[in-house]
């Protein structure tokens, strides 16, 4: 032991903290394995880390200082190489008159002193830290996998830029190879640090002269800082990882994808890995997909009445359970602990899928593979002559897979599956959409649950919100009850790494097909009313489901905004006048189209700009009524506050009026814009389902956007201005961003805090 271990030994004897007895086990075993009296104590927990370094302090009269609440100079990080701070467990803080001030955990030793001063040519100043907060930090200043490497080139790295290998294991134990200096080493730390930070995609990403790692963590990118001489390891790295995964190392300019498996001291990962030419060299995601994954319902964020629901129904003996949503919204997790609920030895159940992305336990998955002809529909097909009892189809994509899933779920067996689709109603029109008839609908799918992950607020940080604005508190209040709203976030800690968030649930909306809906469907009902005559019985929406985990203090109100913006809706009463912020339309019930990549029928949110933005409005093809000018002579005595239908105007106009003929091409203003469509102010009554052609002009030298725009809705403000409600029809994705943009930022300026606008797929 050294000196200070000694005097620190007798100060734990004097204090009582332990007895005497375990203190010099403590004491006999450090001596034999040559573990610092400090770390074995903390390791074996028998002595908290910041009771033992406050102590530590008072016996070497070092500060104790927290790492978290300290600025860390760059001219201290780059006066020292990374592999002096990883052998020494120590992390530079500050250089100042050739003395150099280092944290430490364990505080070093005359003989390391004088080595790091000869070496480095600084005298040494120490400050206690704790020892998680300097390794981490030496990872955050130097980057992931820096001393590595630093060992690289200081062995001579050039011979690993075109380094080739040979093939490794099956499955390769990374934490083990993690201890040695070579390329592999770097690939395995890069793995691990990100299994432990709790990463589900690695990308890697090279730039001109720089490489880019980022983290996806609970559902968002994190950059990860690496060493500045990575780049010059690049080729060797891709070509360990292509080793790994038995993908062709020389070959730069096509896609590749494969798969590789790996084990940890916990956890055996299963990696899959794809990369992709750019111009720079190779992009490259690695997808972790641990193996010992535990599904399970309860754990997925149903509520108590919502689960009794599932787990009936994935019991029935027939029928289609459709489960939709965006990519990473959690469908196929949902489907696994559906298929693990019922998982028995009497069901026979076979999966098909696209990628397979977990293994499950005494279930049949067979993995789809188009290059040799296994598409789901031919994977269907196959699987009926193995007499199964329970489908999963991984997704429906056409109307071959949908029609052969229809006839499988119709002659007695229970189909699981997935759709994109914004909302549960969405997949009804999804379906008919892709050419099913809407009776074999009706009578085949049983229920539609939609989904999105949001992110669960940190327990160890959580904290109330005192203020978060009107508009929310009232959205929350109204979907509870009333009462007061009580609204909790994360503050950030060492645990959500700063974010104020650790982990993800989901958010549901679950539609039973019944007798009612089933009428819909055959009617050709669009999905808004289908939607609504499933609230009416009860269905709670993705957004009421998410105020629902905000008031329980599980995610945050910008959380549950961030994934279901688009969804918010109002139901306005006729004899309404609408002067709020935000003003909703939808289509006409019986419009056929689609509009905005939307399904018809879904409702639409205007966020008001606080300015007119001009517009151009031209006339390209009438609706079933005539476009009407309206004149003083003809209107001045009419009182009526909305036009939205073709009988109120046949009323309302004269046969005068109506024969005459107009080449509408005005300019005129919006208030109300949005990437989904805008609503602008016109002497003119355009019909439901006019077709205009707009161009809009946005200020500040934006430029202008062109698009063809279906009317929505007519709403009249004074006795000649009507406010004219239109979806745009064809905006290109470069429009839709730019105005996007527009919106985000005029709105920033107003009361709308931390809002975002999210555009449809």
């Amino acid at each position: 032991m050294t000196k200070f271990e000694r005097d620190l030994y007798d100060e734990l004897v004097k204090r009582k903290l332990l007895p005497e007895e375990i203190l010099r086990k403590v004491a006999e075993e450090c001596e034999r394995t040559n573990i610092p009296f400090i770390y074995y104590l903390v390791d074996k927990k028998y002595i908290e880390e910041e009771i033992l370094l406050t102590i530590s302090a008072e016996v070497g009269n070092i500060p104790f200082i927290n790492l978290k609440e300290i600025t860390v100079e760059e001219s201290a990080i780059k006066s020292v190489p990374v592999r002096f701070c990883w052998h020494y467990q120590f992390l530079p803080v500050k250089l100042e008159n050739k003395t150099l001030t280092v944290a430490v955990s364990n505080p070093l030793s005359i003989q390391a002193q004088d080595e790091i001063r000869l070496n480095l040519g600084f005298n040494i100043s120490m400050v206690l830290a704790k020892r998680n907060y300097i390794i981490e930090m030496i990872k955050t200043y130097y980057g992931v996998g820096a001393e590595t490497v630093d060992q690289l080139i200081s062995y001579g790295g050039e011979r690993y830029v075109h380094q080739q290998g040979e093939r490794t294991q099956t499955i390769e134990n990374i934490e083990r190879r993690a201890e040695d200096a070579s390329v592999a080493k770097l690939v395995n730390q890069i793995i691990l640090d990100a299994y432990k930070k709790r990463a589900t995609d690695i990308h890697i990403e090279p730039y001109r002269q720089k490489l880019r790692l980022r983290y996806r963590i609970d559902g968002v990118l994190f950059e990860q800082n690496v060493h500045e001489e990575v780049s010059n390891f690049i080729q060797a790295i891709f070509s360990r990882i292509k080793i790994m995964a038995n993908l062709n190392i020389v070959e730069h300019r096509l896609p590749q994808d494969g798969r590789a498996i790996v084990k940890t001291a916990d956890q055996i990962l299963d990696l899959r890995i794809s990369f992709l030419p750019t111009p720079h060299g190779q992009s490259l995601v690695i997808r972790i997909l641990p193996m010992r994954m535990v599904f399970s319902l309860e754990k997925l964020g149903f509520f108590p009445e919502d689960l009794r629901f599932i787990e009936s129904a994935i019991r029935r003996p027939n029928g289609i359970i459709f489960v939709t949503g965006p990519t990473g919204s959690g469908k196929t997790t949902t489907l696994y602990a559906c298929l693990k609920k019922i998982n028995r030895v009497e069901k026979k159940i076979i999966t098909v899928e696209d990628p397979v992305e977990y293994e499950l336990e005494d279930i049949t998955q067979v993995q789809v593979n188009p290059e040799v002809g296994l598409t789901f529909a031919k994977g269907l097909r196959s699987i009926l002559r193995h007499d199964p009892d329970v489908i999963m189809v991984g997704e429906v994509r056409d109307r071959e897979t949908a029609e052969i899933a229809i006839r499988v779920a119709l002659t007695g067996h229970l189909v699981f599956s997935t759709l994109h689709t914004n909302d549960a109603a969405g997949g009804i029109t999804r379906l008919i959409d892709i050419g099913i008839e809407p009776y074999l609908v009706a009578s085949s799918v049983y229920a539609f649950i939609a989904q999105r992950l949001v992110r669960i607020i940190c327990s160890q940080c959580k904290e109330e919100i005192d203020d978060v604005g009107g508009e929310i508190s009232e959205e929350i209040s109204s979907v509870v009850g009333g009462g007061k709203v009580v609204i909790s976030r994360g503050r950030g800690c060492e645990q959500c790494n700063y974010t104020g968030f650790y982990g993800r649930t989901a958010i549901y909306e679950i539609l039973v097909v019944d007798k009612d809906i089933r009428e819909l469907i055959v009617d050709k009902a669009t999905a808004s009313v289908i939607r609504e005559e499933a609230i009416k019985k009860g269905m709670r929406t993705l957004r009421e489901n998410g105020w629902l985990k905000v008031i329980q203090e599980i995610t945050t109100p910008w959380e549950v905004m961030s994934v279901c913006e688009d969804m918010k809706f109002e139901v306005v009463d006729k004899e309404k006048k609408v002067n709020s912020d935000l003003y909703y339309v939808s289509p006409h019930r019986e419009e056929k189209d689609r509009v905005c990549h939307l399904n018809q029928g879904e409702k639409r949110v205007f966020m008001r700009v606080p300015y007119k933005i001009p517009v151009r409005v031209a006339l390209v093809e009438k609706g079933e009524g005539e476009v009407i000018k309206i004149t003083k002579q003809v209107l001045q005595n009419i009182e009526y506050e909305k036009v939205d239908n073709e009988e109120f105007l046949q009323e309302m106009v004269t046969e005068e009026v109506k024969d005459v003929e107009l080449n509408v091409d005005v300019f005129t203003t919006t208030i109300n814009l949005s990437a989904g469509g805008l609503v602008f102010e016109s002497q003119y009554l355009f019909p439901i389902d006019t077709i205009l052609e707009l161009k809009i002009y946005l200020p500040a030298d934006r430029g202008s956007v062109q698009c063809f725009a279906k009317v929505v809705r007519v709403e009249k403000d004074l006795p000649r201005c009507f406010y004219i409600a239109t979806c745009f029809l064809d905006m290109s994705s470069e429009h839709r961003s730019k105005i996007n943009e527009f919106v985000k930022k005029e709105i920033s300026k107003q009361r709308f805090l931390n809002l975002d606008i999210h555009q449809g797929d």
